[in-house]
């Protein structure tokens, strides 16, 4: 398929904006930039009953944020499921702002709750930190949904690019705590290590996610080349982890989107063939004419919100209110 006309126009915007690329900037600086440009196609943010800004503890004493979204009011009576959700942003930039519309409208259309994780970003947080974060924050839901409305046994993990990558990890981890989740919601996860697949080399430079920023967004996250092969970094290849390679049996249904422009489209398609052939139940949707980040351009983009739309009626689905 050809590039979406939309896509095209946002890609010619962005080149004429003459905006400097991540991995010519410091990691602060990049940060500043995602922040400045994240919401410039998103959609409206959608009203919710409350938002709670909330401090979880971490296995290693410190406190990370998270953003609570509760759509309706909390009727202990009925819990609400929920969605724990990871932001997109290479590990290093990025936030539970940046993905506030998008964590908005998942919460409205998929009727549920969403705790948004604001984990611990490279390089001052090197691999695997962001893994412990989103898992111990994954975890401090379970304990603690009761106090907020929430039901423990309908709880789905979910996240887009980087934050796909810890979505993917966190239901493995999930998993093997006897705490699996109903769904896992990857939107154009990085499953591979090496960055080595055809799309990679064929969608290197000109659709938004080049092959220098991956890079950069990579040697800022891993301590040294070994964590490329850790399964916590790299889900479909990793050779090694803290037990051993990675056992893909009995995992959580998964939902995973892929976009037909973008360097990761490859990787995302064969974690698909991984978890399917070892018995898991997986639904691949694919977007043509898409790129990398066009979940977040809903305002401008038809397809980002009929995307949307799947996307929140997997969760439906999963939570048993397919209403």
């Amino acid at each position: 398929m050809p590039l979406n006309a939309k896509i095209a126009l946002v890609l010619e915007m962005v080149a004429r904006a003459g905006r400097t690329p991540y991995h010519e900037l410091t990691p602060q600086d990049a940060r500043a930039s995602y922040e400045k440009s994240a919401s410039v196609l998103e959609i409206p943010a959608a009203p919710m009953h409350s938002v709670d800004d909330l401090r979880l503890p971490m296995r290693d004493g410190e406190t990370i944020r998270a953003r609570l979204y509760q759509p309706v009011e909390p009727n202990w009576a009925q819990p609400l499921p929920a969605l724990v959700y990871f932001h997109g942003g290479g590990f290093t930039v990025g936030s539970v702002d940046t993905h506030d519309a998008l964590c908005r409208m998942f919460a409205r259309d998929a009727h549920c709750a969403v705790l948004s994780v604001d984990y611990r970003l490279a390089p001052e947080h090197k691999f695997p930190t962001a893994v412990h974060d989103t898992f111990d924050a994954y975890a401090w839901l379970h304990a603690h949904a009761a106090e907020y409305g929430i039901d423990a046994a309908r709880l789905a993990v979910g996240g887009d690019s980087a934050g796909g990558t810890l979505a993917a990890v966190c239901a493995v981890l999930a998993r093997d705590a006897g705490l699996a989740p109903v769904l896992q919601m990857l939107i154009y996860p990085g499953t591979g290590g090496h960055q080595d697949t055809d799309s990679h080399r064929r969608l290197a430079d000109g659709y938004l996610l080049t092959a220098p920023t991956i890079q950069w967004f990579f040697n800022h996250y891993v301590r040294d080349a070994s964590d490329r092969d850790d399964w916590r970094f790299a889900p479909l290849d990793g050779t090694k982890g803290p037990q051993g390679a990675l056992d893909f049996r009995g995992l959580a249904p998964a939902w995973i989107a892929v976009a037909e422009f973008d360097p990761l489209v490859d990787e995302g398609v064969a974690y698909a063939e991984k978890l399917r052939a070892a018995g898991n139940a997986v639904t691949l949707a694919r977007y043509d004419g898409m790129i990398h980040e066009f979940f977040k351009m809903g305002a401008y983009v038809d397809d980002a919100r009929r995307a949307h739309a799947e996307a929140a009626q997997a969760l439906r689905a999963a939570f048993g209110e397919e209403g």
